[in-house]
């Protein structure tokens, strides 16, 4: 009898592991400037998950940051997070968590985070200088065969808040760049990114700066870039 109860707590464990959905984790802790369209985002995101077969938690509680914690995430989203989020302890956390083959989504903010953590500088793939005024821009899809720009147009023009950067990595596989004669206020040039994704450090980094809007989270075309970005830092391959 014992040894067929065993059997049946291990058949049972497994068809639990088998349903077990994956899940993320949505990070949207502001120590600067906060937006008003993180409260948008991240419903917006749990639907996402809701269609696609992913839980996601979310949290402003930076000590959600250990080892053990984070080990039960697919992928990890910082959603326009600002300034210093991360004590020394959960930066150490996060960066083991990356190397064990983890996740990362940036979004909008969340180059203008961490300024003084050079690994997370290498693994968000830029750092923010400023920004002009919100208006329409032109954006170059240069790669449209990626999970996350496949369904996009090759120039889509939409109204956001366009990033400049003080500094962006040089091991990023660019998705979209923005054309600075369609807009006022670039600094960064004809090689002006604002969508990439690269591996680093034994985990896989998607950003998007897009994003800054509210309303950019009911746009389709935005949601599925998103949605691609998250899928990509899972490693779902469509």
């Amino acid at each position: 009898m014992k040894k067929l109860l065993t059997i049946c707590l291990i058949i049972g464990a497994s068809i639990t592991q088998v349903l077990a959905k994956d899940k993320v984790l949505i990070f949207c802790k502001t120590a600067g400037f906060h937006h008003n369209s993180i409260a948008v985002g991240v419903p917006a995101i749990i639907k996402l998950g809701q269609e696609n077969n992913f839980d996601v938690d979310s949290t402003t509680n930076a000590a959600k940051f250990t080892v053990d914690n984070l080990k039960q995430y697919k992928a990890v989203i910082f959603l326009s997070t600002t300034g210093d989020v991360l004590d020394d302890a959960q930066q150490t956390a996060f960066e083991q968590y990356i190397k064990a083959g983890g996740g990362f989504v940036g979004v909008h903010a969340a180059t203008d985070t961490e300024y003084d953590w050079p690994w997370y500088g290498k693994l968000v793939g830029a750092y923010f200088k400023s920004h002009p005024k919100q208006q329409d821009a032109t954006l170059n899809v240069v790669d449209r065969n990626f999970i996350a720009t496949k369904h996009l147009p090759e120039t889509w023009k939409r109204w956001d808040e366009w990033y400049n950067y003080k500094w962006i990595a040089d091991d990023l596989h660019v998705l979209i760049k923005i054309d600075e004669k369609s807009y006022t206020g670039g600094e960064n040039g004809d090689n002006h990114p604002m969508a990439w994704y690269h591996n680093f450090d034994g985990g896989r980094a998607f950003y998007t700066e897009l994003g800054h809007t509210d309303e950019s989270y009911a746009d389709p075309l935005y949601l599925n870039h998103l949605l691609g970005g998250i899928k990509y830092a899972m490693g779902r391959k469509k």
